[in-house]
């Protein structure tokens, strides 16, 4: 166990870290910001997730639609979720280039939006549809995603903002077709991951509910991401370097 004791770590950043039953005893701690997979979170002698996620289903109802097993929610769901998205495209269209600034080292609104490809092709028709084939190039992986050429991703690839769009259109008209026809029971059965070696490794075994979950959930999460972003850059400079354009292929 590392143990940090009477040390300043004010402007600390902790990126992709695990902190499973760490422990804060007598610290300060001002203008601080907590995101990721957080549960069972005790300030001061008090369990507040169920607060934190009370609040954010009062701000995003759509969450609550997202957490349904009924396949009417999610299409409804899904079809705000795309929704949401084309308003922040317009958004981004009414300032040309700043779909590839980057706040903070995190991901420009278009390689987001490239994400979410890679998110389709990998959790929505490999995992639910049984789909063996590559995935789309544009796609932009996480880090951990293994071997990415060979399973059909292109590190090199520059695409423009309309270029992503024409996938992501087409995504969403897969997607809504499948949604207008699935049942319950498809829903509960086990998801007909392809037995590879491809991404995700470990989708098997959850069911087809459970991936589609994680679709729309990511559809959300980096929504909200782009969004926090692209009002940073509206508001001048962030942080204390302020915003940062990408010099190398995305």
């Amino acid at each position: 166990m590392e143990r940090f004791l009477d040390q300043d770590l004010s402007d600390a950043e902790f990126r992709e870290c695990v902190l499973d039953r760490a422990r804060l005893v007598g610290v300060v701690m001002r203008d601080a910001e907590i995101d990721g997979l957080i549960g069972n979170l005790v300030v001061n002698g008090v369990e507040v997730m169920a607060f934190v996620e009370a609040e954010l289903d009062r701000l995003h109802p759509v969450r609550l639609l997202i957490r349904s097993d009924d396949p009417g929610d999610l299409r409804e769901a899904s079809a705000r979720l795309y929704a949401d998205w084309s308003a922040t495209v317009e958004r981004m269209r009414a300032t040309p280039g700043v779909e590839r600034e980057s706040v903070n080292g995190e991901w420009s609104a278009v390689q987001t939006l490239r994400h979410l490809v890679f998110v389709h092709d990998s959790w929505f028709r490999r995992c639910c549809r049984g789909s063996t084939a590559p995935f789309t190039p544009m796609g932009l992986g996480i880090e951990a995603v293994p071997d990415r050429e060979e399973q059909g991703l292109d590190p090199a690839a520059h695409p423009s903002l309309e270029e992503v769009l024409a996938v992501r259109h087409e995504q969403e008209a897969e997607l809504s077709a499948w949604l207008d026809a699935v049942s319950p029971e498809q829903l509960a059965a086990v998801a007909p991951v392809p037995d590879d070696d491809r991404w995700p490794p470990y989708a098997r075994g959850r069911t087809v509910r459970q991936c589609l979950g994680t679709v729309l959930n990511e559809t959300f999460e980096h929504h909200g991401f782009c969004v926090r972003d692209l009002d940073l850059l509206a508001t001048g400079p962030t942080g204390p370097t302020g915003p940062t354009v990408p010099t190398s292929a995305e």
